[in-house]
């Protein structure tokens, strides 16, 4: 473990919340511990280590974030999603990979959906010819989080959305019968649709979409009476 890590697994031990932290894992299946921290007490804990300890070295970041992975409390995970995001003018093409790897490893989707539209969507955007590549590969690959990366890294382009490419992954996914794959292409149209609501609208009435998928791709544009 990097000493620069030991000040903050402290300071959030110090802050655990034993009452708290056992509502924090029923919501998340009991699939991972919680040291029961509140999201805004973690993010001002982090703040206030970050003020005392400075950002660690770029060349030290890759190996403090899977230290921090490693670690069994989620809000560990959390942070670690967080510190990544402090970076992202400093990556480099290689870091994909470490996303690869935090996708695939503890997944569940309070962690994959921060990393698909949080870091591979920005990822992309700086290296956008690595893009195909690994969309190819996360699509052929039967992981649904990875998947679901692939469906949502555009999240929160607007109107900057390939919509072609948004449209093909749909398409290549919309007869899973998976529910975190149902669910998300019906997110993924959701928010596309408060750029372009008409071409929402003509996309899912065109195409055989799960009745899930078709619900959520739905739900703003009702709620706005759209539809």
């Amino acid at each position: 473990m990097q000493k620069y890590l030991e000040p903050l697994i402290k300071s959030f031990k110090e802050n655990a919340d034993p009452i708290t932290a056992e509502p924090m894992a029923k919501y998340m299946k009991n699939l991972f511990p919680y040291l029961g921290i509140k999201t805004p007490i973690r993010k001002e804990l982090f703040k206030d280590f970050i003020k005392e300890n400075g950002m660690p070295e770029l060349s030290d970041l890759k190996q403090i974030t899977l230290e921090l992975w490693d670690l069994p409390e989620r809000e560990f995970q959390y942070t670690a999603i967080g510190l990544l995001k402090k970076f992202v003018k400093n990556w480099d093409e290689d870091f994909i990979d470490l996303f690869e790897q935090l996708i695939v490893n503890k997944s569940w989707w309070d962690s994959v959906d921060g990393i698909a539209s949080w870091l591979v969507g920005e990822h992309f955007k700086w290296f956008p010819h690595q893009r195909d590549e690994y969309i190819k590969r996360w699509m052929k690959s039967d992981d649904k989080w990875l998947q679901r990366t692939c469906i949502l890294f555009q999240l929160h382009y607007k109107d900057k959305t390939d919509v072609m490419l948004l449209g093909r992954i749909i398409m290549s996914l919309h007869t899973s019968k998976k529910f975190f794959i149902q669910k998300t292409i019906g997110w993924a149209l959701r928010e596309y649709s408060k750029t372009d609501a008409e071409a929402v609208k003509n996309f899912v009435e065109n195409n055989e979409l799960a009745n899930l998928s078709k619900r959520e791709a739905y739900k703003w544009l009702k709620n706005q009476g759209k539809i």
